[in-house]
């Protein structure tokens, strides 16, 4: 069985003090650390399970600058085959449209039986890409995947639904699936693996080996175009009681008495 998993390298914000980048359209990305992409992780850990189940192969492919390849490198360190990076200017700056107008021109190209991405991207929310890929490919899709159970032929999901419940969805293969976080537990790569993927090749495509034209490709081929970024709205400061804690409460009642709450 062959795999094609589509991970992103994403800058882990969870400790951070994230600020708005000049231009006002993203943020200051200098001392950020990057990582995979959270579902992504998870969809990669799918595919090497079932490669371990089925002895099939798992090809992982990325659009992003140079240092997407440690993205690249890490998952080929923990048991991916091959690893392909769409580098090229004329591919950045895309929306969910023309980023997955890239990789099914990728993946078109190759053979494969299904598709893995992660079920949303952590660093803009998104959840277009997995699902506009399976459309430009003509193939059957199913999001926020919990279980999955490879077939003859087929692919039996459970899809996350709202209030605990699961879909099961039976389809053809060739498939797309987007992974839910939770539907494994994705392993460390050892240091013989981080050793051995450090030498591997990792293979380069450009929009004209996509057959992409400009305007096609990267942010001039997007349907929609990011505006500007925000930070929230600040709302009112906390107010501090000084004084000992019967002092305290006496202002506190004073402040509910003022509020209209006593």
């Amino acid at each position: 069985m062959k795999i094609v998993v589509c991970v992103k390298q994403v800058p882990d914000t969870a400790e951070a003090d994230v600020k708005l980048g000049s231009d006002g359209r993203g943020i200051e990305m200098e001392g950020l650390p990057l990582q995979i992409n959270e579902s992504d992780n998870y969809a990669l850990e799918e595919s090497l399970l079932i490669k371990e189940d089925r002895d099939g192969e798992v090809t992982v492919i990325t659009l992003g600058p140079e240092s997407a390849d440690e993205v690249l490198r890490m998952s080929m360190a923990k048991g991916a085959d091959e690893a392909v990076r769409l580098a090229d200017p004329a591919l950045e700056g895309g929306d969910a449209w023309a980023v997955a107008l890239a990789l099914a021109k990728a993946i078109g190209g190759m053979e494969y039986d299904l598709v893995l991405t992660g079920c949303m991207a952590s660093d803009d929310g998104m959840t277009q890409v997995g699902v506009t890929l399976a459309e430009m490919l003509g193939v059957p899709h199913a999001t926020y995947v919990t279980e999955m159970e490879i077939g003859d032929g087929s692919v039996t999901v459970g899809r996350e639904l709202e209030g605990g419940l699961v879909e099961r969805v039976e389809m053809s293969l060739p498939a797309v699936v987007t992974i839910q976080t939770g539907i494994n537990e994705p392993r460390y790569a050892s240091i013989m693996g981080i050793a051995k993927a450090a030498k591997r090749e990792i293979h380069t495509k450009s929009a004209a080996d996509l057959c992409l034209d400009a305007g096609e490709a990267g942010e001039a081929g997007s349907r929609t175009k990011l505006l500007k970024l925000d930070y929230p709205p600040a709302g009112e400061g906390a107010e501090i009681l000084d004084g000992t804690p019967s002092e305290a409460s006496a202002k506190l009642a004073n402040v509910l008495k003022e509020k209209g709450f006593a």
